[in-house]
């Protein structure tokens, strides 16, 4: 209460706050909004029947199964910005501008706009194409000039949400496009806490109570791991310039246990999403071998062992792999050794990045680990206890407690400051 006090009394950080709340009811209202031409109770009737489909609309906050026109969520811009991020490592040019500072960021940053506007329409050309072809009914006839204003339409949602997530990031109180998805994931709650109480009876009620516990012990969890570091001593060596001496102080790196967030398992929903998908265009075809295949593909994503076990080894690969992108010990070596820094009783330069791959790779593996049972277990609690009503998001936990944290920690660093405006 103290700190919403603080929050509230500070005319410039409040102002910020009510713009986010605005803009996140923006969207809100946005994804109430369907696309027309759409049988939603059929619609919605197909999502509850199809795991993979119930995940994608997770992360659009429920548009998928609203059809609407900002049905796709931040996911084109999201895939966009791995690609970049790819890309930067293997272009020489992209990763010189990487390397540009604040202009050349600036430059990818619109590069990945850009790329943003393909990746919609590829996506809500295929959605629309799958939900005729799924055969529930859900869109019957669509000419040609209506689908094309169609696929326009959802684009300019996805473009007109990766405005406001910027505007939110703007305000320096979190991130723009994770507020989204954590407000999406949010606006769930209540319907999803309403269903399963109205299934609930007597017998019920301590499977409820346990769901509840497991729950709680899920979210310290999750702040445990998103908190936890590993501290690397650094000393840097006395220098004298002039009359003055400069450091001899001792400080540490700290190297944390899940350094990708949820990033790896946002690379493994999309790895996971996008064989069936694509299989089930094909499984009505008229050659006996392609429908054959695309069946046996829908059929082993389906399949909740063979689903859990390659969601868990693919977020775990992942990652290792997004870790690599993001953390470069050779650089830091180097950076190190610039400012006359060192590890105790390790020498500077290639022996300091070496220990420090050695060290990341050691404590990613628990972070990894952590992050493959979060995504897995909601699988895991389904199939250990037969109730899928109850089901905990383990995903969308992490996503919240995350974007809880970096909101929180923006928020202090604001207040903080206008501590010492008025010092």
């Amino acid at each position: 209460m103290e700190k919403i006090r603080a929050i509230w009394k500070v005319k410039d950080v409040r102002n910020r706050l009510l713009f986010v709340l605005a803009m996140l009811a923006i969207f809100r209202i946005a994804s109430h909004i369907p696309v027309p031409g759409v049988n939603l109770a059929n619609l919605q009737s197909l999502f509850e029947s199809n795991q993979i489909l119930s995940l994608l609309n997770m992360f659009s906050g429920g548009g998928y199964s609203n059809f609407s026109i900002v049905m796709l969520g931040v996911g084109p811009y999201i895939t966009a910005s791995i690609i970049m991020q790819l890309l930067t490592m293997i272009v020489p040019s992209l990763e010189a501008m990487q390397k540009e500072g604040e202009q050349g960021q600036h430059r990818i940053n619109q590069y990945t706009r850009l790329l943003t506007i393909p990746m919609a329409i590829m996506s809500a050309y295929g959605m629309i194409i799958y939900m005729k072809q799924s055969g529930a009914g859900i869109i019957d006839d669509m000419p040609i000039f209506e689908l094309i204003t169609a696929i326009i339409v959802i684009t300019a949602g996805t473009v007109f949400l990766m405005w406001l997530g910027e505007l939110v990031t703007e305000k320096k109180v979190g991130n723009g496009i994770s507020l989204i998805i954590f407000a999406g994931i949010v606006s769930r709650i209540p319907s999803s806490l309403q269903q399963s109480l109205s299934i609930i009876d007597s017998t019920q009620i301590a499977t409820f109570i346990g769901f509840v516990i497991l729950a709680l012990i899920t979210i310290a969890g999750v702040v445990f791991v998103t908190e936890g570091q590993r501290n690397i001593p650094v000393n840097y060596a006395k220098r004298i310039r002039g009359n003055r001496m400069y450091g001899g102080v001792s400080t540490h790196l700290p190297l944390r246990v899940n350094q990708a967030g949820v990033i790896p398992i946002i690379f493994a929903v999309s790895i996971v999403l996008f064989p069936p998908l694509i299989a089930q265009f094909f499984a009505n075809s008229s050659t006996v071998w392609l429908a054959t295949f695309a069946t046996a593909v829908v059929n082993f994503f389906q399949n909740q062992t063979s689903y859990a076990i390659m969601y868990f080894v693919l977020v775990v690969a992942f990652t290792y792999f997004y870790t690599a992108v993001i953390f470069h010990p050779q650089q830091i070596s180097e950076n190190l050794q610039k400012q006359g820094g060192f590890i105790p009783g390790i020498r500077p330069g290639n022996p300091t990045a070496q220990y420090l791959g050695y060290i990341s790779n050691r404590i990613i593996l628990g972070g990894a680990l952590f992050l493959g049972v979060i995504a897995v277990l909601p699988v895991v609690t389904q199939a250990a206890t037969g109730i899928s009503s109850f089901t905990i998001g383990g995903t969308s936990l992490l996503i919240v407690v995350s974007v809880v944290i970096e909101t929180v920690k923006q928020i202090d660093a604001q207040l903080v400051m206008h501590d010492y405006e008025g010092l």
